[in-house]
């Protein structure tokens, strides 16, 4: 199994590094990289669901002997492990096969396909990496590359502004990623995780450890405070590099999280009150951003906030009810959790690959200058409502499911009796879970009613129709995924017990009659959602058939002549929302023109959500670091001398350390 993994890591690097080949080739050829990648990632999959349910333990070898200090290229796979994987290479895979044509005619960086496959090796061998020092090594490697995809338009000012940003939120990271381990490996001894199975940490030691882990991992995976790098970076990038990047890469972060947790049990009450509170606050903000962007992609970078603070909220739940020992809460909370990542990863992908065939077809992502495009782009239309609706948690779909189990794992922390803090949280998480559904089908109804229905609120450019075939073909495969596990929750759901048993202990039988009854209900809801679906459609076709209704002009409130502009916009759809949630969201309005019943000049009105946790925390911080650290300027001099004197300097001083402390 490592082996093999081994080798696909080596067939995707050395097909990545294929772009660079030097010879002149017509632009659909510098992209064939892509589909090797496509295949060996379909190849891989297909190898890894076959024997998914034979890995019920951490199976751990060292693929080499090498001379690095302090660590050894051990790997391992195990449940939690084999899961993350099964996204990634789902996505790597499909994202890699719509890249093949996504360019198009427009040039691309020749390295473009390599940093790629390094992005998807990199995650691959953190998953696998059982050793601290080769998996910083492996997380560094998947930030540099998709660090790099991200700035792949170098003339772009705001590409390299959101790049750079991502650079150094990922390396503060690092940072306190590397305090973590050394803290870790002080404790038990050893850089290896074999080493820190087992160990008895102090609660400081475990608290502490906790703490950085949340700081290192949230970092990756962008939930609120540390979000401010992710609604820059996902826009910038390609689309298929986003969907990517939102759909697995930042679940990179909630892996080394529970990566971490493996090894602090018993696990603290706070701690996962902590998540909670951070889940709700990332999925309340995250929506309520969202809903005021007017940027498609930046949108869905914001709902990737709202996602990830759901799945915050049943790890939490999950954590607090192993801490109370309710093993119900806790497997409930976790599988939730868990699922919600497999889910989030399909349908955002999906929503990113929609958008890009949008902004590749019209050129433009700006929801106010889009319109009718479904009547242009009918499958790109279809993909992309069936993502809304799976985002959105609506019944038939698969986000559906994975939320109904963090729904029963909060009911049960409020019905059962559970400690008052428990039961308090359960409620508050019951509330907070339905605003966030209510507000995301308000965003996404806008969204896709905006850009694909009404009509065109500008003339699309000569020729914008469908995107090719093998686009297609990659949205359809993920919308599938999305049906199919809404629909087959009961086939998919095992795929989800093993890991969720690593974190709650043995399931008890009540758990898995009440797993049982969630998914007959949730396969009641999916089918009664599917024969609706059916049944409208049908009746669609019959009104077809018949003989087409008489074209009269409609009452248009005295208007002559409708035209576009007389169409909802991306901010009169959602301003009862941002109205009624001004304080959080601190919107600005700006008017300019007499507000006279008969106005004499033109009128112009602009609206803007501001992320202030950006621009009015992290850039005066930055800032203020910036000035400061300006005072030391004189330390890097350039003389050759003076480092020279450094080093001597610090060698000294580790001599008197030695031998005198």
């Amino acid at each position: 199994m490592l082996t093999a993994f081994a080798l696909y890591i080596l067939v995707i690097i050395g097909a990545g590094a294929l772009g660079l080949y030097p010879l002149k080739r017509s632009n659909r050829q510098k992209h064939w990289p892509a589909v090797v990648i496509a295949a060996a990632s379909v190849i891989a999959l297909a190898y890894l669901a076959w024997s998914y349910r034979g890995i019920s333990r951490d199976i751990v070898s060292e693929l080499a002997n090498w001379q690095l200090p302090f660590a050894s290229l051990r790997a391992g796979i195990d449940p939690l492990s084999a899961f993350f994987m099964l996204p990634l290479l789902i996505l790597a895979a499909s994202c890699a096969f719509y890249g093949f044509r996504y360019f198009g005619s427009h040039a691309v960086d020749r390295s473009h396909w390599l940093f790629y496959s390094l992005l998807v090796s990199g995650m691959v061998m953190v998953l696998l990496a059982r050793n601290a020092v080769l998996f910083i090594l492996a997380w560094e490697i998947m930030s540099l590359s998709s660090f790099l995809l991200v700035i792949h338009d170098k003339k772009n000012a705001d590409a390299m502004r959101a790049g750079w940003t991502y650079f150094v939120a990922a390396h503060v990271g690092t940072a306190f990623l590397l305090a973590m381990f050394f803290l870790l490996s002080l404790s038990a001894g050893s850089f290896d995780f074999s080493a820190w199975t087992g160990s008895q940490f102090s609660a400081g030691q475990a608290d502490t450890v906790f703490l950085l882990a949340l700081i290192a991992f949230g970092l990756k995976a962008g939930f609120m405070p540390f979000h401010v790098w992710l609604p820059l970076a996902h826009p910038a990038a390609p689309s298929h590099v986003s969907a990517l990047m939102s759909g697995i890469m930042i679940k990179m972060g909630l892996y080394g999280l529970l990566r971490v947790l493996t090894y602090l049990t018993p696990f603290h009450a706070w701690w996962g009150m902590l998540l909670i509170v951070l889940g709700g606050i990332s999925g309340l903000l995250g929506v309520l951003f969202a809903s005021g962007q007017k940027d498609i992609k930046r949108l869905l970078a914001y709902s990737s906030v709202e996602n990830i603070g759901i799945i915050l909220m049943g790890l939490g739940l999950g954590i607090t009810g192993a801490a109370y020992g309710s093993s119900t809460i806790a497997f409930f909370g976790f599988a939730g959790g868990l699922l919600h990542i497999v889910n989030h990863a399909l349908f955002k992908g999906l929503l990113f690959l929609g958008a890009g065939a949008v902004i590749r077809q019209t050129g433009s992502g700006a929801i106010d200058r889009l319109g009718g495009l479904l009547k242009k782009m009918p499958r790109t239309g279809l993909m992309f409502f069936v993502g809304s609706a799976a985002i959105c948690g609506l019944p038939l779909f698969n986000g559906f499911i994975s939320e109904l189990f963090i729904y029963v794992a909060a009911i049960s922390g409020a019905v059962q009796p559970a400690p008052p803090l428990l039961a308090l949280a359960s409620m508050a998480m019951i509330a907070m879970l339905a605003l966030i559904g209510g507000l995301a089908l308000a965003c996404f109804a806008s969204v896709f009613g905006i850009v694909f229905l009404g009509m065109p609120r500008r003339e699309m450019p000569q020729g914008a129709g469908e995107v090719p075939a093998s686009m297609s073909w990659s949205m359809g495969l993920l919308a599938a995924l999305c049906l199919a596990i809404g629909l087959g929750g009961l086939a998919v759901f095992p795929f989800v017990t093993r890991p969720a048993l690593l974190f709650s202990g043995p399931a008890v039988a009540a758990s898995r009659e009440l797993v049982s009854l969630t998914l007959t209900i949730s396969a009641i809801l999916g089918g009664t959602g599917l024969a609706a679906a059916l049944g409208a459609g049908w009746l669609m076709l019959l009104k077809r058939k018949r003989k087409a209704a008489p074209h009269v002009p409609t009452w248009d409130c005295g208007y002559a002549q409708p035209g576009p502009t007389m169409q909802y916009t991306a901010s009169s759809f959602v301003s009862p929302i941002v109205k009624h949630f001004h304080l959080p969201l601190q919107a600005q309005e700006t008017f300019q023109g007499d507000r006279e019943l008969f106005p004499t000049t033109k009128w112009a009105f602009h609206s803007a959500v501001e992320d202030w946790p950006l621009t009015r925390i992290f850039a005066p911080l930055l800032r203020s670091l910036d000035r400061g650290f300006t005072l030391f300027h004189w330390f890097q001099s350039g003389k050759s001398g003076q480092y020279v004197f450094y080093i001597a300097l610090t060698v000294f001083g580790l001599i008197i350390w030695k031998f005198f402390l």
